[in-house]
């Protein structure tokens, strides 16, 4: 029998002139709890499983596996014993000299896309080394890997495709979808990031394109929230496009059709669902993203209480709004409950952000959501949602339709003092201003080009007193001498803590108060010296450490509502958090 407490050795066998190295790397695994070898993500497995090995080629294969590849930072030792000696240089290089070297060439670059391609090609190559240089530079790289430079990458996505990252599942594997996830070489998936790619960022329709959002939501998954990459899967559906452009495209890569609809796309749907289920299990996440309002609602209804389902562009996007208001409440002032808020736009981002926001008010005041909605006002492309319309919308938008008369335009629902791609413009901002000392302004399109307004636009037409942030980042503004730097209300501050969270939780539904928790605790980690800026949100160079309290708070929530799989619970949820992370620090061969 072996014993729960493990040391593990290298075994090395030859066969018929052919050399396989098995490097069984030492873990570590307690009865009371979890110790951490190495960096290795252990609390984010299942616990019972020892010893835990991996299997590693040897020789010339070996430097083309990124899992394991380290490239000039295999020891004398490790070329001996893998058969590297003559297939890599004679220098030695640290995995610290080598992300020197990389971020050095990354600056080189003039064009974000060739940034992102740099950094794709990394991620192919060596993939620690891509996590360790996307962690210790998070600022920098978050645009390059996400938003902005995501969105030219996917409209670009036919003719940079390389190497197939994660699963394509169309039409045509319509009947056999399990058979399709069995042929990914990972079983243990805890997360899923799906899109069907109609409507990617603010850039529209880009069909099988859309691949490049899983692949990088999941690579912050990794770097910010710490889940393993091979606990990761990226799958686009495809369906079709509508896109004219791309289906005339002789690089396009997906099904040369218009998009499916209706009954045939429910049961493609249907089908994915249920085969990720029996494959992966009742505890794999997965993440529906940027699928269109007409599916996105309804997919989020129908799988919620079946699944462990999480809409980032309904769900994550209000969170980190409904974070940036309580932290901005030490600016304005006052309760959230003093205040009225005007959204332009009644999509998914919209109303997932008004029921959260009206979630946490019934909260904090006790009163009916019903009532608590009607502090909140949506503006869509008909002007304001009012009662009188109430027949002709769409059912997402009707608790929304309150007693008022038409208006027509966001100037006019500004002005008639309801609260606070270019929609904000310098009239929009000058009322805002004039009713509010303090005027929040939260511009969330993405990628930059499709925000409502610059930062520069907002600072300078609110005379310097606007709060901003935005989706996508913008560069610090000086405007009376004084230097303004924005915000950014990015998803990436939510996402990635509310997933691991679930995982290491063993969470078997996404419940409200969930979200409500992890806007809290991101809230809480706006610090004096951000406020002092002008910032409603933490700098992105902590994300680790936000993660793993937002990942606390909402691991404690799961355990409160009786959702949470795993137990005991742990005494300190931060700790434990914190003990799941994944390190991309080289791993010693033996």
């Amino acid at each position: 029998m072996i014993s729960r407490q493990t040391f593990l050795r290298a075994v090395v066998l030859g066969w018929g002139g052919e050399r396989k190295v098995w490097a069984l790397l030492e873990r570590r695994t307690m009865m009371n709890g979890v110790e951490k070898t190495n960096g290795e993500d252990l609390a984010t497995e299942e616990q019972l499983i020892t010893p835990w090995t991996v299997s590693v080629a040897s020789g010339y294969t070996l430097l083309r596996d990124p899992r394991h590849n380290k490239g000039l930072a295999f020891t004398e030792y490790e070329r001996d014993a893998h058969y590297l000696r003559g297939l890599l240089p004679p220098a030695l290089m640290t995995q610290e000299l080598q992300e020197k070297k990389l971020m050095h060439n990354l600056r080189q670059y003039e064009v974000p896309l060739q940034r992102y391609m740099a950094m794709m090609d990394l991620q192919e190559r060596n993939e620690r080394l891509f996590y360790k240089l996307l962690i210790d530079n998070v600022e920098e790289l978050l645009p390059v890997v996400y938003t902005p430079t995501v969105g030219e990458a996917c409209q670009k996505y036919g003719s940079i495709f390389r190497r197939p990252q994660g699963l394509y599942i169309s039409l045509k594997e319509k009947g056999k979808i399990l058979e399709v996830l069995k042929n990914w070489p990972e079983r243990n998936i805890q997360v899923i990031v799906v899109t069907d790619g109609e409507r990617i960022l603010g850039l529209g329709d880009l069909g099988c394109q859309g691949m490049g959002i899983p692949v990088g939501k999941l690579s912050l998954y990794t770097a910010l929230g710490g889940l393993r990459p091979s606990a990761c899967l990226p799958v686009t559906i495809d369906v079709g496009t509508n896109n004219e452009k791309l289906l005339n495209d002789e690089f396009y890569i997906g099904l040369r059709q218009r998009r499916a609809t209706g009954q045939e796309y429910a049961e493609l749907l249907e089908e994915f669902m249920t085969a990720v289920k029996k494959n992966y299990g009742e505890k794999v996440l997965v993440q529906f993203e940027d699928f269109a309002n007409h599916n996105a609602f309804d997919l989020l209804e129908k799988y919620s209480p079946t699944h462990l389902v999480f809409n980032d562009d309904i769900q994550g996007t209000a969170s980190v709004v409904l974070a940036g208001l309580l932290a901005a409440l030490k600016l304005v002032g006052g309760a959230l409950a003093d205040h009225k808020f005007l959204f332009l736009g009644a999509g998914e981002a919209g109303t997932g952000i008004a029921e959260l926001i009206a979630l946490e008010l019934s909260k904090q005041t006790k009163a009916p959501l019903e009532e608590t909605r009607k502090k909140i006002w949506l503006v869509d492309s008909k002007g304001l949602i009012v009662s009188s319309r109430k027949e002709s919308l769409q059912h997402f938008k009707k608790p929304w339709a309150h007693d008022h008369e038409p208006v027509k335009g966001l100037l006019d629902a500004v002005k008639d003092h309801l609260g606070v791609g270019k929609t904000f413009t310098k009239e929009v901002v000058e009322a805002m201003a004039s009713i509010n000392e303090k005027p929040l302004i939260l511009a969330l399109s993405n990628p930059t080009s499709q925000s409502e307004c610059t930062a520069e636009e907002a600072y300078t037409w609110s005379k310097g007193r606007a709060i901003f942030a935005s989706g996508s980042p913008f560069n610090p503004v000086e405007y009376n001498s004084e230097v303004f730097v924005p915000g950014q209300a990015n998803n990436a501050y939510i996402f990635p803590g509310f997933g691991l969270g679930l995982i290491m939780s063993g969470a078997i539904r996404v419940h409200d108060d969930m979200l409500l928790a992890a806007s809290e605790a991101l809230a809480s980690q706006v610090k004096q010296e951000n406020f002092d800026k002008g910032l409603i949100y933490p700098p992105f160079s902590n994300i680790r450490n936000i993660s793993a309290n937002i990942a606390a708070k909402v691991a404690a929530k799961a355990y409160e509502l009786g959702l949470a799989s795993r137990l005991p619970r742990p005494k300190d949820l931060v700790k434990h958090a914190e003990s799941c992370m994944y390190s991309p620090v080289y791993r010693s061969y033996r």
